[in-house]
């Protein structure tokens, strides 16, 4: 089985110069992530987009959903920005028969305390796991793409109260 990974960018990507400077969103770290967790499982990494989820565009949301359903693989692992994240989930619910999970990072890849290693475990195990349908997975949890929300001040996604 193998996963294929869709990069977008958002902050797991991100790098800042100094303290004081802005960001940019870098070179994808899932490959890097991956070989350092020696991960056997197959996998093919594919760089779509690199931007802040903020700056998304409803084309590129189209891009990513005719992108993803044009692939060969049934199991996709997507690295997004978290902001937009859900916005993303649920246009790429309409693609049947694929098992998609979404994840990110509160802080950079690059930075020792990032929670990018953990979110990106957690989305390769749901991809392979999980039946089809889209998916969140990030702080520890796997949620239904159409059932969570980020909750900025917890900086966490929690389920949506319906």
């Amino acid at each position: 089985m193998k996963i294929q990974i869709l990069t977008t960018g958002g902050t797991i990507d991100k790098f800042y110069f100094d303290r004081k400077d802005t960001f940019q969103v870098g070179e994808p770290q899932i490959g890097q992530l991956l070989r350092e967790a020696n991960v056997t499982v197959e996998y093919e990494i594919r760089e779509l987009l690199h931007k802040d989820s903020l700056e998304l565009t409803d084309e590129d949301r189209q891009r990513l959903k005719e992108t993803v359903a044009a692939l060969d693989s049934r199991r996709i692992v997507i690295t997004h920005g978290t902001d937009t994240m859900t916005a993303s989930a649920v246009v790429l619910a309409a693609i049947p028969d694929k098992t998609i999970v979404l994840t990110g990072a509160l802080s950079p890849a690059r930075f020792s305390d990032s929670d990018a290693p953990f979110n990106i475990g957690m989305a390769f195990a749901a991809a392979q796991s999980l039946p089809p349908g889209v998916y969140v997975a990030m702080n520890g949890r796997v949620f239904r793409g159409d059932k969570v929300i980020k909750d900025r001040e917890q900086r966490s996604f929690v389920a949506k109260n319906e």
